[in-house]
């Protein structure tokens, strides 16, 4: 992902956002909303990853004990038994969605039970709250909080730099906390209870990425950004005599107290015109490794620089990896290896193009060694081979030509740390992942050593739209900065985002009601179309034609049948057509920037709402007609659905704390509204499986109702609500989107800003939904024919498609497919089923909603695998004990 991508893409977040959110969040109620016996599971639809890890502690005392921390999805710790992160932060709730930001992160060496985080997501007026310092007794589990006086930005320029947050090694009562904004360092002395500023530290910081930036996000001061403690100079029960300090200033980027922080002083001789992102203390050898950009980063940064100072001496030696004429990056990720004094290891944290550099010294930085190297330019030697199996989406569906690889080593690499207790084990975060090494060692010995993603559990996705059709894959989703997915399998991580084209974000998606294979997605990308369709339920996709003036994505709407679509896109007016968008019209009566909807049984009635009216149009989308209703929320922090199965019965949920809001029911297309009196607040409204002996469909709804805030379950038409999710499962600010399923009774997808996908599941069967995932075993009878399809081929893999077609005259509710591979091919991915491999046999068995094939109708599934020397077909398909033709 280009730099330019990543910063349009993040700043489109911060903005969608603000426009999803309230512009005022009243406080939330301490009435409680009693539970029933129904309560939930909740986990992630899997990705694995999908944003920025700035951030990387391993505790220096206890083996296997490490944290992640992510610039808006939370906290997370190391489970060593699973290699998988837990997240820390889901208790996190609506009113202080901020605190998902994570701007700095400390782990106890003393009591390795404490953990300290300090949160905050922005420091301008997005984030309408103050920052935090959370602090644990109990590794994460629970947490208590101190609001701090003014504001933290964990996703704001510079979040890649520190760490901000340090315990004192000798005396962990003492902990510092460096601020952005001005505001200076911070300490505080009873082990983060309470904090005050130090008010004789010399220097609060000067430097901003965009001083001319009138929204505040670019022209914060980025302040007091790291704080390093030199171990040897205390003793345990004493406070450590001697701090450094890092600052974002040009001029003036190190500091150090040599009494406990009672004064400080600049550090004589350092180097000028760059920042310090990380100063990394080796008490062993008597260093403080530095790593220097000219920018605060994460996407800006063109020189830099890597320093050692001797402690003893005060002598400083650049130790630059490269001769700064030769940078067009700068430094950041920075450790040393606690088991092996001397080796170091610097990441080129900027270099966007052709790929991130890692840089390992076994000398104290008097020589280094590179991950890559080129051997005859675009040709490049590689000491790493990469293993992204686990999250194959990682190649971004890319074919790059050298120097570029797919995957990439990374980018946007300003987190990196060596296990202080494996020197073997390194992890290393960048813009879209968390990758990992458990044998970094063969670099040194001349061998490879192979790096994999070590994120599974660690979900960062920003999900702007969620659906969940009646066949075909159970979730759809639209997603920030990595477009989006198609899961047909909540538990496994899908193949590949959205392609053909990739957006960088998607911001709505829509399928045919009564045609889910016909699915729409519209979406931000730099340069190239802003919508694309697909015929096979978002399997696979083509991009449609652009209005002129087009800038966004926008909201878009697919009739039922999927004959026409409405889009509302970003720079454009409202535009409707028949097919697949190869030409569109301008749509009459309707404002600019309105949100669109289809009718889920009319396919030529769409609905529209911009600014309190809400608009109807009969006529495909060609002409809208304003409704005359009013009461409406005023603004434009609404999301409306239409129910399924039943024409002009609309839901809308909406509003602001200063005017109208709550949710709203029509049964007339929008002529007249119903305000649900039971129902404090919504902003989100969505539909699932009727619950057993209900004749309606199952409301779900992100709200406020008897004065709490919660994620709540209408099986009675919002005549009673039921809060389906607890304290614990709060997963800070949901307003996006959420849906239930239809083939699941209970089950529902929520949007989350930074957790990923959530999806709960009830323990309450009375609905008597049945989960497509865990389908009956298959007993297949009649006659078969198969046509398998080597679909691309690279060096060392392939993809496939298998057409299994019912030929014979009775319907099959389920089936399973075996073949043998004749040259020993491997299966690593597969979707639309559920493959098993023993040797050269495999079994591909249906999975819940594509078990019943008609007579006369065919299934269709994808795998992708691994081949060497020859890739032949297999020749012969066996349906239980049913021979296929093969064609």
């Amino acid at each position: 992902m280009r730099r330019t991508c990543i910063l349009t893409a993040v700043l489109a977040l911060a903005a969608g956002l603000l426009a999803g959110t309230p512009p005022a969040l009243a406080a939330d109620s301490t009435a409680k909303v009693p539970l029933t016996a129904d309560t939930y599971t909740w986990k992630n639809a899997r990705i694995d990853g999908g944003g920025f890890v700035p951030g990387i502690v391993f505790n220096r005392k206890e083996k296997n004990l490490a944290y992640a921390r992510t610039d808006i999805g939370g906290a997370y710790r190391w489970q060593e038994s699973s290699k998988t992160w837990t997240p820390l932060l889901d208790s996190v709730g609506w009113t202080d969605w901020g605190h998902t930001g994570v701007v700095g992160l400390a782990s106890d060496a003393v009591d390795p039970n404490k953990v300290y985080a300090a949160v905050g997501t922005y420091t301008n007026s997005w984030d309408p709250g103050n920052g935090a310092v959370l602090r644990s007794s109990n590794r994460g589990a629970s947490w208590q909080k101190t609001d701090l006086p003014f504001k933290l930005g964990g996703n704001m320029p510079g979040r890649g730099m520190g760490e901000r947050l340090a315990v004192d090694p000798n005396k962990n009562s003492v902990l510092y906390l460096g601020a952005p904004s001005g505001k200076g360092l911070w300490r505080s002395t009873d082990s983060g209870v309470s904090w005050s500023q130090v008010a004789n530290f010399p220097n609060v910081g000067n430097y901003q990425q965009d001083p001319s930036d009138t929204s505040g996000y670019a022209s914060d001061n980025q302040g007091v950004v790291w704080v390093t403690f030199d171990e040897s100079t205390g003793t345990s029960g004493n406070a450590t005599k001697t701090v450094y300090v890092g600052v974002a200033d040009l001029q003036n980027s190190v500091y150090r107290s040599t009494d406990a922080g009672a004064t400080w002083t600049r550090l004589a001789g350092q180097p000028t015109g760059y920042l310090a992102h990380k100063g990394v203390l080796d008490a062993t050898g008597g260093y403080l490794y530095l790593s220097y950009s000219d920018k605060g980063g994460p996407y800006d940064g063109g020189k830099g620089q890597v320093w050692r100072y001797a402690t003893a001496t005060g002598t400083w030696t650049n130790i630059s990896p490269v001769a700064e004429a030769d940078t067009y990056y700068g430094f950041s990720g920075l450790t040393v290896d606690r088991q092996k004094p001397g080796t170091v290891m610097a990441t080129a944290y900027s270099s966007w193009w052709p790929d991130t550099q890692i840089f390992r010294s076994t000398d104290s930085g008097a020589t280094w060694t590179r991950a890559w190297d080129y051997t005859s330019y675009p040709n490049r030697a590689n000491r790493y081979t990469m293993d992204v199996s686990s999250s194959p989406w990682l190649t971004w569906g890319a074919n790059p030509s050298p120097p570029e690889q797919a995957p990439k080593l990374g980018w946007m690499t300003e987190s990196l740390e060596i296990d202080p207790f494996n020197s073997n084990r390194m992890m290393y975060g960048t813009g879209a992942t968390l990758y990992g090494t458990e044998n970094l060692t063969n670099w040194d010995s001349g061998g490879q050593f192979t790096i994999k993603p070590m994120v599974q559990g660690l979900e960062e996705t920003a999900v702007n739209d969620l659906a969940s059709p009646p066949s075909g894959a159970p979730l759809l989703s639209a997603l920030g900065d990595i477009g989006g997915f198609r899961h047909t399998d909540l538990t496994k991580v899908p193949s590949m985002m959205f392609t053909s084209p990739n957006f960088t974000t998607t911001t709505s998606l829509d399928f045919a009601e009564t045609n889910p294979n016909t699915v729409v997605r519209v979406g931000d990308l730099d340069s190239g179309p802003h919508i694309a369709f697909s015929t096979d339920n978002g399997a696979n996709w083509f991009a449609g034609s652009d209005p002129s003036g087009v800038s966004g994505g926008g909201t878009v709407a697919a009739a039922s049948d999927g004959s026409r679509f409405v889009w509302s896109p970003g720079g454009a007016g409202v535009q409707y057509t028949t097919g697949f968008g190869s030409s569109w019209s301008a749509s009459s009566g309707i404002p600019a920037g309105a949100i669109v909807e289809s009718d889920r049984v009319d396919p030529r009635t769409f609905y529209g709402f911009k600014s309190g009216k809400f608009y109807v149009s009969t006529d495909g989308g060609a002409t809208f007609t304003a409704s005359s209703a009013t009461g409406l929320p005023a603004g434009d922090s609404v999301r409306f659905k239409a129910l399924p199965g039943v024409k002009g019965d609309v839901w809308l949920a909406g509003g602001a704390s200063d005017g109208a809001y709550g949710l709203w029911h029509s049964t007339d297309a929008g002529t007249s509204w119903t305000k649900l009196s039971n129902v404090d607040q919504a902003d989100t409204i969505g539909f699932g499986k009727a619950a057993a002996g209900a004749s309606y469909q199952t409301l779900y709804t992100s709200a406020k109702i008897g004065g709490v805030r919660g994620i709540f379950r209408s099986t009675d038409k919002g005549a009673s609500w039921t809060r389906i999710n607890d304290d614990a499962h709060q997963f800070g600010w949901t307003g996006a989107a959420i849906t239930g399923d239809p083939r699941v009774y209970g089950r529902v997808y929520v949007s989350t800003n930074g957790r990923g996908v959530i999806y709960g599941d009830t323990s309450d069967t009375g609905g008597g939904g049945t989960d497509p995932t865990d389908p009956p075993d298959p007993t297949p009878t009649g006659a078969c024919a198969v046509t398998y399809k080597i679909t691309n081929q690279w060096s060392g893999g392939f993809q496939a498609d298998v057409q299994l077609s019912n030929t014979g005259s009775s319907a099959w509710t389920g089936w399973s497919l075996g073949w043998t591979f004749p040259n020993a091919q491997t299966i690593s991915q597969t979707w639309n089923a559920e493959s098993t491999q023993s040797g050269s046999t495999v079994t591909a068995k249906n999975v819940g909603w594509n078990a019943n094939v008609a007579a006369g109708s065919s299934v269709s599934f994808g795998f992708t695998g691994s081949w060497s020397g020859t890739n032949g077909k297999p020749t012969a398909f066996k349906l239980g004990d049913q021979n296929c033709t093969v064609g």
